[in-house]
């Protein structure tokens, strides 16, 4: 299934121009899921109708969805209240009431994820137009998959469950209650899903479109949301520059829209939606907005590992990085990952099998790619007869 997330910042119109790609791909017959992390209903008001935990059908080919966070929430404290009651008992803790829940922050957030999880997994739709929240909630939303992983690894290693039967001779050596097995089985289904939502966002065919007005803000906006995504190994298919203004409009506004458009052309896809002239509502305003139609790019950046031995004695890993700043860049090598810093953004990347045999010998920045360069470990690299 092709995925497109969208995202841009706060009152760009991202909403907006999500319902109508959508609509678009619908219209062309194509099965579509349109779905919103939004508490309100502003999906359902830019469609025309009203959207909710329930998948509402909108037209022959699409369906609205806006998942419930708080039911989600409720759903999973009460799982855990089932499987931990023996300890509960045991402090003297009393159980949580579901009409006293209301969700902790971040529970949108992993709502929408099991959302797209369980929408990519059910093989009903052949499209998913995905409304993210606010860029800077969205950069972390599709961080969140692979890091929660990684600090379940970290707490509660795999391997530690196979010594089960030691379980109560290692509390007694360390004297601290060990893990229980249900806590293991918990972390293991977690990591699970996790998985899953992580193989639908890395997927080839996801692609993240950016929105955004032409001006300065919308300029910095897109330059750092675009090394947040390089971060990860992603940029944006396409750039909405939305509600752009036609030329008879004051000359001042039509000068700063035309400028940043300028720049963006250089770097990106970009698509002008034009500015109707009111909030669009309903189907014939967004069909108005003539925004991109699905087609078969991908956002997936490569990390290529060249080979420089021969000549260098080095391998180069080749991380692009457009719109880092050399001074900004941090970099550690700690075990087997990398931590990569760039700006106020960051990620903790594994590293190629053939490096962990490598130790760091330089890296630089040119022309917005990152090169690291890895020297063999004459202790750990194969030796040539």
């Amino acid at each position: 299934m092709r995925t497109i997330l969208i995202t841009g910042p706060g009152g760009s119109g991202r909403t907006t121009v999500a319902a109508a790609t959508a609509l678009r791909a619908a219209g062309n017959g194509i099965r579509t899921l349109v779905l919103s992390a939004d508490r309100t209903d502003t999906l359902g008001t830019t469609l025309g109708a009203t959207t909710g935990p329930t998948p509402t059908r909108i037209t022959p080919h699409l369906t609205a969805w806006r998942p419930d966070a708080t039911a989600g929430f409720r759903d999973d404290l009460a799982r855990f209240q089932d499987r931990a009651s023996n300890v509960l008992n045991l402090l003297g803790a009393s159980r949580l009431d579901p009409e006293e829940v209301t969700p902790l922050p971040g529970a949108e957030e992993l709502t929408l994820l099991r959302a797209v999880r369980d929408a990519a997994l059910s093989e009903r739709h052949e499209l998913l137009v995905v409304d993210l929240p606010p860029t800077q909630q969205a950069l972390a939303l599709l961080s969140l998959p692979e890091e929660l992983r990684r600090y379940l690894r970290r707490l509660l290693p795999a391997e530690r469950q196979a010594a089960a039967g030691l379980r109560p001779v290692l509390g007694r050596l360390a004297g601290v209650p060990m893990p229980s097995e249900w806590l293991y089985e918990t972390a293991a289904r977690w990591d699970t899903e996790l998985g899953a939502v992580e193989a639908v966002l890395a997927d080839r065919e996801a692609v993240v479109r950016l929105v955004a007005e032409p001006g300065p803000a919308g300029t910095d906006d897109v330059r750092s949301a675009s090394l947040a995504l390089a971060l990860r190994g992603l940029r944006p298919d396409a750039l909405i520059a939305n509600r752009a203004v036609p030329e008879e409009w004051p000359a001042g506004l039509v000068a700063q829209q035309r400028k940043a458009l300028e720049e963006w052309q250089g770097s990106y896809d970009v698509h002008a939606v034009p500015h109707l002239g009111h909030d669009p509502r309903g189907a014939d305003d967004l069909a108005a907005l003539a925004v991109p139609e699905v087609n078969d790019t991908t956002s997936t950046v490569e990390w290529p590992v060249v080979d420089h031995l021969a000549e260098d004695g080095v391998l180069v890993w080749h991380l692009p990085l457009p719109g880092a700043i050399r001074d900004e860049l941090d970099l550690i090598r700690r075990g087997d990952e990398l931590v990569v810093s760039a700006g106020q953004f960051r990620r903790i990347v594994p590293l190629p099998s053939a490096l962990r045999r490598c130790t760091v010998a330089g890296a630089a920045l040119r022309e917005g790619e990152l090169r690291i360069r890895f020297a063999p470990d004459p202790d750990l690299w194969p030796r040539t007869p």
